[in-house]
């Protein structure tokens, strides 16, 4: 079974989260392929996804919306899994979902979506974005609960699984 894994990433967080969702798939013993949002019309026959995206002001980057408006019929014919990524702290905030979370979920009717804690890195980013971490007093480092992530991982695999079985049986 082939597993399409795209997350839009504006500093490459939230793209090793899709990594590491698809390198995890793959142990499960899935074909589990990264694809950028923008590219996914080149990503051929595939079974399943898992999209995401980074999360900032509560909305979801316009390249990954912009995938899953354009290929909503696509993804209405597979299971889907959708992630949101971008609060931090602890607990991480906001607590809320992102504002664009109910398009993209009636968009793309996933099996489940998910909001994980993000990672704020000085060094990767502008001006612009430092003056809003300062302004916001959002707290800068690494949240990200790969344990999180990893079991979250684990029940798709398990419902692919099943399906998987199912279909064939």
């Amino acid at each position: 079974m082939r597993v399409v894994v795209s997350a839009a990433s504006k500093h490459g967080s939230t793209a090793e989260i899709a990594a590491a969702i698809a390198n995890r798939l793959r142990e499960a013993g899935f074909t589990a392929d990264v694809v950028e949002p923008g590219e996914i019309d080149g990503a051929g026959d595939f079974e399943a996804a898992v999209i995401g995206s980074a999360v900032y002001a509560g909305h979801w980057m316009p390249v990954a919306k912009e995938m899953v408006r354009t290929h909503s019929s696509r993804l209405l014919e597979v299971p889907v899994w959708l992630f949101s990524s971008g609060p931090v702290g602890e607990p991480p905030k906001p607590e809320e979902d992102p504002v664009d979370a109910v398009e993209m979920i009636e968009l793309a009717d996933p099996v489940e979506h998910r909001v994980f804690a993000g990672k704020i890195d000085p060094a990767k980013v502008g001006f612009a974005e430092k003056a809003i971490i300062k302004a916001l007093r959002a707290p800068v480092g690494d949240y990200r609960e790969w344990n999180v992530i990893e079991a979250w991982t684990d029940e798709i695999a398990a419902a692919l699984q099943k399906e998987w079985l199912t279909s064939d049986a």
